[in-house]
């Protein structure tokens, strides 16, 4: 597995099957440089997302249009984002487990909000959530904004 921090709380989670971006914030990011975008995108597989704010969502429908990655989440979230577009989604919801590739990613909680603009407000996107990605012995967590 390789695990690479592209700024902010946005990674390249790589596997032997799987390629997975995880709250995929790159345009605008201060920590990610615009040069690496075409290499990090690079055999996407899915685009893991914990909470539906712009600095970790925004992007999201956006890379899964350019690559051909499905989006994965929380189930509210995932059907906003797919709802009448080309973009696949695989939403499930807190205590589920989907298998990408040879990764197992189970959903828990997480303690956050979720909303995204809208043009009067917040938009309500769906609970927070953090993951378990399991691939053999490696096991990650993901707190995504939780609290402590």
């Amino acid at each position: 597995m390789k695990i690479t921090w592209l700024g902010h709380a946005s990674f390249r989670i790589e596997t032997a099957e799987t390629v997975i971006l995880l709250d995929p914030w790159l345009s605008g990011n201060p920590s990610f440089p615009d040069f690496q975008r075409e290499s990090v995108l690079r055999d996407v597989t899915h685009i893991l997302v914990t909470h539906g704010h712009g600095d970790h969502a925004s992007q999201a429908e956006e890379i899964a249009r350019e690559t051909g990655a499905a989006v994965v989440g929380i189930y509210d979230w995932v059907s906003w984002i797919t709802e009448g577009s080309e973009v696949e989604g695989i939403g499930f919801n807190k205590g589920g487990t989907v298998q990408l590739g040879d990764a197992a990613v189970t959903m828990v909680n997480a303690v956050h909000s979720s909303s995204a603009s809208g043009p009067t407000g917040p938009i309500y996107t769906g609970a927070e959530a953090g993951y378990i990605i399991a691939v053999g012995e490696i096991v990650l967590y993901v707190m995504g904004d939780t609290d402590v």
